[in-house]
């Protein structure tokens, strides 16, 4: 059963996710394979763009990246705001940097790209015509976004003054977690990995996407030309593996458990 979003949420609620990349027509049929997704023209503000559709609702949006920017592929969660430009120098004043925007896209929103002190990279939006992901809880679904870290403390301060989270850490000798709450509803994650995070990456946004079969994705992943970066284990949320595309661009694919 689908569930439909009607708007993108209060301050902080992850409501978008998109992937810049430089082959726009092959990104899409990998992820179409993938996930079932369709494809229709998004903003082009920032250059060609798709927005990616299940069942006729906006799942998330691929864009082309110039041929002279050689900037990591990488999927970038986008964070609900009432005021982006209210947001962006609040992310500027905690110590982080805004790269993009504030600008303009259409009349779908108003968006800025930005990053924390640690150098993770996220987006926010104003919702104007475009609420965000329209769907959820089916396979080919944003599912959780995580953010990989070095430690959670400092960051997941700097995010709760930014968006107004509550925090409510994992209290572990051996885990550094921090879960990111809205209304008393989790949203997000920040795990703080220390010196495990991958040396080409740095700290980073992980989107985990829904399917129905973890282990089946996989092998559809790899025919497609993705990589498998680290095997399907249990947890308490269900299967998962992180994986990449084609490009390069990192994600995980996630099995629910069955209620």
């Amino acid at each position: 059963m689908t569930e439909a979003h009607g708007s993108a949420g209060p301050n902080g609620t992850p409501c978008w996710v998109s992937l810049m990349v430089h082959g726009l027509t092959t990104t899409q049929e990998f992820y179409g394979e993938l996930f079932g997704w369709e494809f229709q023209p998004g903003p082009q503000q920032l250059g060609p763009y798709v927005r990616a559709l299940l069942d006729g609702q906006e799942v998330a949006g691929i864009g082309q990246l110039p041929p002279d920017r050689h900037l990591p592929v990488a999927w970038t969660p986008y964070l609900a705001s009432d005021d982006v430009d209210l947001t962006a120098e609040t992310v500027r004043l905690c110590g982080g940097t805004v790269g993009v925007g504030p600008l303009d896209a259409g009349d779908a929103g108003r968006l800025a790209i930005g990053s924390d002190p640690s150098g993770a990279v996220f987006g926010v939006w104003q919702a104007g015509a475009h609420r965000g992901t329209g769907i959820a809880g089916v396979s080919g679904t944003p599912a959780w976004h995580e953010l990989l870290t070095f430690e959670t403390a400092s960051v997941a301060k700097f995010y709760e003054t930014v968006f107004g989270y509550d925090e409510e850490p994992v209290v572990s000798a051996d885990f550094d977690y921090v879960t990111l709450r809205l209304a008393d509803r989790p949203v997000a994650g920040i795990h703080g990995v220390g010196n495990s995070l991958p040396r080409d990456r740095g700290p980073h946004w992980m989107t985990y996407f829904q399917v129905a079969d973890a282990d089946a994705a996989l092998d559809l992943l790899t025919t497609l030309g993705g990589h498998i970066l680290k095997r399907p284990h249990d947890t308490p949320h269900g299967r998962v593996a992180t994986v990449s595309d084609p490009e390069g661009a990192r994600f995980s694919v996630v099995e629910a458990e069955r209620l």
